[in-house]
């Protein structure tokens, strides 16, 4: 008997897999000219100056960096009325994507301010990770809450961490080609496999966090540790739609990001509920 030997690719193999006839938002304009404040739990305001549908100014407004200012390239799309995907490459750090929800319903936002390793980490094998006390992917994100054009107040309005997901079997089609598979199995890790597409045969277990953002709205943030590899992606099980981004590396050399986006048509299998223990 005769078997394939799936082989993982590079992210930046996997975007070019995705693009064609893809499921991803049209992007926005909604901001153009327009700025708004995102206040941290730890005292921090950034104001974003949004110059175009596609370029932003950034300004730490207070804090230990205080000053400190960039300009980014931004794609933005809505899932939900009144609630907002930015993202971006940040050009100032190494490696470093930022993804934010801007929800003007509730005037909070969510940030995911992503970093993947270098070569010399991601080259440290998961027997010496798991040695080191290390988490098993390299890939870093940095989730934090805070409040949109407000004073920040540990308030009912802020996004938080669920567990609403669990136990949840979705399957995601993000183009003609590509369609995937999602068991979210606890608080920590989910299960995916392709069903079709560029990584047919593939499956894994990975590192995940799970946000919810409205109801039946949710930021599901997912890192793989084989590939380098961060996705940051809405998740509307009214609408039975997702928007998002993938960021890994283009090729073997870590010299360039691919940072693209994905959407997909979310299409739900089954809810697993478990017996309560001595059940």
């Amino acid at each position: 008997m005769t078997t394939s030997n799936p082989v993982f690719i590079q992210v930046g193999d996997l975007a070019d897999g995705f693009a064609p006839d893809n499921n991803i938002l049209p992007t926005i304009n909604d901001f153009a000219g327009k700025s708004h404040s995102i206040h941290f739990a730890n005292g921090d305001v950034i104001r974003h100056e949004f110059a175009s549908a596609e370029t932003l100014h950034w300004h730490i407004v207070s804090g230990p960096n205080q000053g400190a200012n960039g300009v980014e390239h931004y794609r933005a799309t809505t899932v939900r009325d009144g609630i907002y995907f930015v993202d971006f490459i940040k050009q100032s750090e190494t490696s470093t994507t930022v993804s934010l929800v801007l929800d003007f319903n509730q005037m909070s936002f969510t940030a995911v301010i992503g970093k993947l390793p270098s070569e010399a980490d991601t080259r440290i094998d998961m027997f010496a990770r798991v040695e080191k006390g290390l988490e098993l992917t390299p890939v870093t994100a940095d989730i934090q809450f805070g409040t949109l054009d407000r004073d920040y107040v540990a308030d009912a309005r802020l996004h938080h961490v669920t567990r609403e997901l669990i136990g949840r079997r979705v399957m995601y089609t993000y183009s003609l080609t590509e369609r995937y598979e999602h068991v979210y199995l606890n608080d920590n890790f989910y299960a995916w496999q392709c069903l079709d597409g560029v990584e047919k045969g593939l499956a894994d277990v990975d590192r995940c966090h799970y946000i919810k953002i409205a109801d039946n709205l949710y930021l599901f943030v997912w890192r793989e540790k084989i590939i380098p590899t961060l996705g940051v992606v809405m998740v509307d099980l009214n609408r039975l739609k997702t928007d998002g981004k993938i960021v890994g590396y283009k090729g073997n050399d870590f010299g360039a990001l691919s940072n693209f986006p994905v959407g997909a048509k979310a299409t739900p299998l089954n809810v697993t509920v478990h017996p309560a223990a001595g059940a």
